[in-house]
């Protein structure tokens, strides 16, 4: 089986691991016909590992830390989206904390990473 190279990178699992739980939020929200909860959250949540995945594949390094400086934003979107969805008690304290403590680990881990390109 064909194997990209952004799949070995510690940034790019823990990015879709996050995407993977923002997807059953956004599933959960659809059932309660929050279609744009959901879509928002689903767009952002690929936003990380898409924006990895394709800077992984840029040819200079100046160009991959621009899309890992948009994957870092992304978190921070993120954190937004469930800050808002738990203000309006749309998911519980719970789940806002560990998805929260996760893109923080993820925000960190991308400016290391890209800190170490360089």
């Amino acid at each position: 089986m064909v194997k990209f190279r952004f799949q070995d990178l510690e940034i790019w699992q823990l990015a879709i691991e996050i995407a993977d739980k923002l997807f059953d939020i956004a599933d959960m929200l659809e059932k309660r016909k929050l279609y744009r909860f959901a879509e928002q959250l689903r767009g952002a949540g690929m936003s990380a590992p898409n924006n990895i995945a394709e800077g992984s594949g840029s040819d200079s390094i100046k160009d991959f830390a621009n899309f890992l400086n948009i994957a870092r934003r992304s978190t921070f979107e993120n954190a937004n989206i469930i800050l808002l969805l738990r203000r309006r008690n749309l998911i519980d304290s719970e789940i806002e904390s560990q998805i929260l403590e996760e893109l923080d680990k993820l925000s960190r881990k991308i400016t290391s990473f890209k800190k170490s390109l360089k």
